[in-house]
């Protein structure tokens, strides 16, 4: 049954509908839970340079305050010699500040990319109190490594997926509303597309260039747009001999209208619980390729490289276990976060 269009339907009716699809979400309390928890874990993820940093908040020096997050200072600024970029974990400096006044240190004093150099411990150290969940080979704070790889998996998770279903979305609307050659050329060229093997062309582009986020983020579009041009082709090749669609054509409505007002919105029904799915999938992907060697380099906090560093250092098993937890966790939420939506969007739920 397709449901009513929304630009159709009067606007008490569609805030009916949108009521129900809320109250749907919300009776499936794990999917409530696993959205708040989400919601809060990148939250926390935007405010990684606050909370993880090895520069400090706040500095007061000689009567003057300074902002190391915001601005570059240089050792000559806190006494030094040298015009270069302060070091905040450099004795001296941090020596001189204290004898001229004050600095406020963010909770965890360590970037992803910090070395601890006055660890006594040898490397990967055990979770004590200055790092809680230790330290891997290099030195750096897993920590610090976990908030600031969250981000950017996220982050990339999101745009990738959003591009991806908006090219997909696009591709399938065209095969599903105009049909005929069209329709058969586009699934020829898809089939051979997804025929590719992704792997050794990514082998291939690491190894020529060096892979950065956006560089990985389209070659990872090129393999993903598909995930839901089939879906949306189907939908649309049903809905477009529907009685409202011949109706439009009569009327003399363009078919990029019929298909922007009239198909798209019901067959956006069935793709958008995807969504959720489509983004743990780019984060495993990214993972993947990060623990293979072929995604980002380590100049980026990257979550795939602490799962390669917990595999090649057994004897450290805090490594494996902190990764293993954060992925799972937030896979697991968006998995329950995909069911709820599911269930906000299938009507045969009771509709109290």
């Amino acid at each position: 049954m397709v449901l009513p269009l929304l630009n159709n339907i009067p606007d008490k009716q569609k805030k009916t509908n949108i009521t129900r699809m809320y109250y749907r979400f919300c009776r499936n309390k794990r999917a409530v839970w696993a959205l708040y928890l989400l919601i809060i874990t990148f939250i926390l993820s935007l405010f990684a340079e606050v909370l993880a940093n090895d520069k400090p908040l706040l500095v007061n020096y000689k009567g003057d305050f300074f902002f190391p997050l915001l601005k570059e200072y240089t050792d000559a600024d806190f006494g030094g010699d040298f015009p270069t970029p302060a070091d905040y974990t450099d004795p001296y400096i941090r020596n001189n500040i204290a004898q001229h006044g004050w600095l406020i240190m963010p909770i965890i004093p360590f970037s992803f990319n910090t070395v601890d150099m006055e660890m006594d411990a040898p490397t990967p150290a055990a979770p004590s109190a200055r790092h809680w969940l230790g330290t891997d080979d290099e030195g750096r704070d897993i920590v610090a490594r976990l908030l600031y790889g969250l981000r950017l998996s996220i982050v990339f998770a999101f745009i990738l997926t959003f591009v991806s279903s908006v090219i997909g979305i696009l591709a399938g609307a065209v095969q599903g509303y105009f049909g005929g050659k069209l329709d058969i050329i586009m699934q020829r060229f898809i089939e051979i597309w997804e025929s590719l093997p992704q792997l050794f062309i990514l082998i291939i582009v690491s190894s020529i260039f060096l892979p950065t986020f956006w560089s990985l983020l389209v070659i990872l579009l090129f393999f993903s747009w598909t995930s839901l041009t089939g879906m949306v082709r189907a939908e649309f090749m049903r809905t477009r001999n529907f009685e409202f669609v011949k109706a439009a054509r009569v009327m003399g409505v363009s078919n990029w209208q019929i298909i922007w007002r009239h198909i798209l919105p019901n067959a956006l029904v069935s793709t958008i619980t995807f969504i959720p799915f489509l983004l743990s999938e780019a984060i495993v992907s990214l993972t993947a390729l990060d623990f293979l060697g072929l995604g980002l380099s380590h100049e980026y906090p990257s979550l795939g490289d602490l799962v390669r560093q917990g595999k090649d250092n057994l004897q450290a098993p805090w490594i494996g276990i902190s990764i293993f937890i954060v992925l799972s966790t937030l896979l697991t939420l968006l998995i329950f976060i995909g069911e709820g939506v599911r269930d906000a969007f299938d009507t045969r739920k009771n509709k109290r």
